[in-house]
């Protein structure tokens, strides 16, 4: 009987310091958490390299396998046991880092002189381009000289308006922005140097990629009961399928939009056609969102140039976002992500609010995610109450009688 009290005062005791201990703990969270977010940034700050890394790795990964299993038959004919997997290996990450870094530098050395030469033809054709525009939108209007007078006067104003704002608030802010981009210097070579470190921890990454798996799920079984485990590794697998193959896919497919628009703007003759094709294939990965985006200041190069070639690009876009919606795009992807459109905006909206354009990119599969695991636990709690999981047999319900 005194044993039994014991024990109930010990597990009084026990509850009541941990209750105390997690009350201190939300106080400090609460009242310290500037302090936690800058400790936050610092220790991100000093894991870039292998925040760098580890991306790489995990988007090189789908081709390093794909090597290994091509290279493995022909070493294997060549050495045996551990010589052969070694060599199997490391021409595999070797060939698969090569592949990347020849993807990323060829689109780096054929786009780059190209995007600046356009930049420098636009700024030098800037003054012309506006009196063709303004010459073609008088004799376009010249039909009708009421609306003709309103619309040029409105030009007017706005060129008096821009002219003042040039000479005001632009040198001003240009000045400012020429210091920023000289004290950001640093910082370049910052981001250059966690890259190149990024690169060498991605090596070690792809070279135990496996024994870091094996390690994981030695961890999650030794921690968790067995049927927890299985749970917990069924949905890491679920979520690299998802995350991963959506990103994978949704590059590739955006690569494949931007060289379309490149051939097709080249045979049509517009202008400015690498750095309009660069604009629609990088503003692509963002789903939902990224066609229009890429589409207006596109649009907007290409008017300056000429009005009617405008017109057809904005064609021509609309056909290549409907060929890549319809047909590329579920082609590359496979499957959807499983939510609906709704969904979809408000994923792109949240995570690129909370992250910027990382947050758009990488929001849709994240809510997938969310969203099928959660569906999933409350599936699982109706089904210990015995209720139906079809959504459709909620539609006329009021009340469940117990």
């Amino acid at each position: 009987m005194h044993q039994t009290r014991w024990k109930r005062y010990v597990a009084l005791g026990l509850t009541g310091f941990c209750s105390i201990s997690l009350s201190i703990l939300f106080f400090f969270f609460i009242f310290r958490i500037k302090g936690l977010g800058d400790w936050l940034h610092s220790l991100l700050s000093i894991l870039q390299p292998f925040i760098y890394g580890g991306v790489i790795a995990y988007l090189l990964t789908p081709i390093c396998g794909w090597l290994e299993g091509k290279l493995a038959p022909f070493f294997s004919k060549l050495f045996h046991g551990s010589l052969a997997q070694r060599l199997t290996k490391s021409l595999a990450i070797v060939l698969s880092l090569l592949f990347g870094i020849t993807i990323v530098g060829g689109l780096i050395y054929v786009a780059l002189p190209q995007v600046w030469e356009s930049i420098l033809s636009i700024a030098a054709e800037a003054p012309s381009n506006w009196k063709r525009f303004i010459t073609w939108l008088q004799a376009f209007l010249e039909d009708n000289p009421e609306l003709s007078s309103y619309v040029m006067d409105s030009f007017n104003h706005l060129s008096s308006s821009f002219g003042q704002w040039f000479r005001t608030s632009f040198l001003v802010t240009a000045q400012q922005v020429l210091t920023q981009v000289y004290s950001q210097m640093f910082n370049i070579l910052s981001v250059t140097k966690n890259l190149l470190i990024g690169l060498v921890a991605a090596v070690y990454m792809l070279s135990s990629r496996k024994k870091f798996a094996a390690q994981a799920k030695k961890l999650i079984f030794g921690i968790f009961p067995i049927k927890a485990a299985n749970i917990i590794i069924h949905e890491v697998l679920f979520v690299n399928q998802t995350f991963g193959g959506f990103i994978r896919g949704k590059l590739l497919d955006s690569l494949i939009i931007g060289i379309i628009c490149f051939v097709v703007c080249n045979i049509m003759k517009m202008p400015y056609v690498t750095l309009i094709s660069l604009i629609i294939g990088v503003t692509n990965i963002i789903p939902f969102f990224g066609p229009f985006i890429g589409a207006i200041p596109a649009t907007i190069l290409v008017l300056t140039v000429s009005p009617i070639k405008s017109i057809y690009f904005v064609i021509f876009v609309f056909i290549l976002q409907q060929f890549d919606g319809n047909i590329l795009g579920p082609k590359i992807l496979g499957q959807t992500t499983g939510i609906s459109g709704f969904w979809v905006l408000f994923s792109i909206l949240v995570f690129g609010g909370l992250m910027g354009f990382v947050g758009m990119i990488i929001g849709v599969p994240a809510f997938a995610v969310i969203y099928s695991v959660t569906s999933r636990l409350i599936n699982l709690l109706l089904e210990k109450k015995h209720l139906s999981t079809v959504t459709d047999d909620y539609e006329t319900i009021r009340q469940i009688e117990k």
